[in-house]
């Protein structure tokens, strides 16, 4: 037997006698294989009728940029970089810096008008590590977002000051070498 869950009002507003914190989950790794479980949060989610971003930085290749997000069943809209290839140096030419920041300022954009109630920020560690996006404007992104909206970053070295700030701090290890 299946069953449909129907949204009738997808713009419900709880009268809830508290408010509802939004989380900053933290998924982290010496290695970069790990997506895959942050994205099956992501689609689990968003099947259920929550709005959500993904935004991959440090991925291109496809001519995308935020101007042209893939959108994966009615709630998932998923973004990245604006670039022919995907990044894996800290020397970018002045295309690619630009391409980087209006990724970077259109995710601020967005986040802050509250129009998705999870955010995924793949391997901004590694823009925050290479210097690409500065660690002091993702820790005040962090603070300013609103409340209700979680947020999952995702990378290896996730510098300290995140990890400070992080609700949740999933670490993920191999158990054994290939």
């Amino acid at each position: 037997m299946v069953a449909q869950l129907e949204n009738i009002n997808t713009n419900l507003t709880l009268d809830l006698p508290y408010s509802i914190e939004g989380l900053v989950q933290v998924f982290t790794s010496t290695h970069r294989s790990f997506f895959t479980n942050v994205m099956a949060q992501a689609l689990r989610i968003a099947g259920q009728g929550t709005p959500v971003l993904v935004v991959q930085f440090l991925k291109g290749g496809i001519n995308q940029g935020h101007e042209r997000p893939i959108r994966l069943g009615q709630n998932l809209d998923w973004i990245r970089c604006d670039l022919p290839r995907c990044i894996d140096t800290p020397h970018l030419d002045e295309s690619e810096a630009q391409a980087l920041q209006k990724l970077w300022q259109h995710t601020q954009k967005v986040v802050c008008e509250a129009k998705y109630s999870l955010v995924v920020l793949d391997e901004l560690s590694l823009a925050i590590n290479f210097n690409l996006i500065p660690e002091t404007e993702v820790l005040a992104f962090l603070a300013k977002r609103p409340a209700h909206v979680d947020i999952i970053l995702t990378g290896p070295d996730m510098p300290k000051s995140i990890l400070e700030v992080a609700d949740q701090i999933t670490e993920i290890r191999r158990s054994h070498q290939p």
